[in-house]
Parts: structure tokens; sequence; C-alpha cells
């Protein structure tokens, strides 16, 4: 089975060894060290689970997964912390959480949680769908009433962020982060890839889906 899942581990020392035993077990790792560039990962990639510690800089491990479910996303979450008391459990478990693994860990026990997180995945939904646009996560493949649509890899990012938060909007900064991080370029750089996907999602169609809301961002929606 591959796997490849998404670390978020502030500490370097920790997470290196994580990863080697991971990649001996035939795991494909990537590794944040904090929390908003792991967020920005987890909703530009596609992972099979994400390893979240819970004390992370910039944004918390609880926080990220609420926004990860917030935003759409169901990919499983593994917590991995030393907080091991009942009340940091169930608030992991309501921020979304799935698994939750204290602090020290035997790396064997690490793997079959991973696995089993994983074989659980591959019973969800593998495609995102609004309206008659399709997008097949793990093909990698758009189409829109049966006709194929090709998109640059950022163009892809930009429409599975949208997929994943429809019918609610995303604003220009999420849209930013997601795919440039904490170095956006400038201000025309977004628009211009917009205007590719929209050429590319809704010219050849009667009902649009990308809606521009002033002032709040980008929203993907089977109706005017």
């Amino acid at each position: 089975m591959h796997i490849h899942l998404l670390l978020v581990e502030d500490n370097l020392d920790l997470a290196n060894t994580v990863i080697e035993y991971l990649e001996i077990s035939g795991i494909v790792c990537d590794h944040a060290s904090n929390g908003q560039t792991g967020l920005n990962l987890a909703l530009s990639q596609h992972y099979d689970v994400i390893l979240l510690d819970i004390m992370l800089p910039r944004l918390n491990g609880q926080q990220l997964c609420e926004q990860l479910r917030q935003q759409g996303s169901q990919t499983p979450v593994l917590m991995l912390t030393s907080l091991d008391a009942l009340p940091d459990k169930l608030a992991s478990f309501t921020a979304g959480a799935d698994d939750y693994l204290v602090k020290p860990f035997e790396l064997a026990e690490l793997v079959a949680r991973i696995r089993a997180l994983s074989m659980r995945r591959s019973g969800q939904a593998s495609r995102l769908q609004v309206a008659d646009l399709v997008m097949e996560l793990n093909t990698r493949k758009v189409s829109r009433a049966g006709q194929e649509l090709h998109l640059s890899p950022i163009c892809w990012t930009l429409l599975e962020c949208l997929m994943r938060a429809s019918p609610e909007p995303v604003s220009r900064e999420r849209l930013e982060a997601t795919i440039w991080g904490d170095e956006p370029p400038d201000s025309n750089t977004l628009k211009v890839h917009m205007h590719r996907l929209r050429k590319t999602v809704d010219k050849s169609f009667d009902q649009p889906l990308i809606h521009t809301l002033a002032g709040i961002g980008m929203q993907l929606r089977s109706h005017a």
C-alpha cells in the first residue's frame, strides 16, 4: 500500500527520526516545522494521512486540524503530542482528529496506526464534485460535463481549494497562502491564474461556476 503523509512537527530531531523510520517502512513523508506551513501544504497537496504535533509555532495542531475540517478536508489526522490529559485529547477529537498518540511512542505502533488510518481513507470518496465539475484526486483529472479539462499545477491547486470549500467563499489571502505560502507574489499574479482557471472551467459552458465576491474572495457554486 503506497502511503504519502504530511508530518507537522517543530522538534527537528524527532521529525528526522520519524521520517527516517517511515521511509524505511515504505511511507513517503513531507515535513513542515510550523502550523501555518503545515496548513498550506495540507490544503494544496493530496495526503493519505496527516501527523500533527499540538504545540506548534504560528498555528497549533488543534487549530490547524479545525481549519482543515472547515475547508472540507477529510484526510485522517493523527495527533502526536506529549499532552496526555483527557481535556487535551477531547479538544483534539473535537477539532476533528481521528487518532491520538502520546509521546514518547514506539515507532512500530506509529506505523501501525498510520496504516490503519490510510486503509480507512481508502474507503472514502476519492473525488470532489460541484454541479457537473468533477475532480478525481487519485488520477489528478478534472472534467466538466464529461469533457476533460487540462489545468496547470497552480490552477489545479486553486480549483481544489475552491471545490473543497464550496459553496463557501475563499479569500484572496487564503488562495495566495495555499499556493505561495508566506511569500505571496505581486498583486496581479493570482488574478492572472484565476483568469486562466475561469477560462478553462467556464468559458465553454452556459453555467459559470466560479464567481467573484467583491471584498470577500472567490466562490465555486452551482447557481448564480
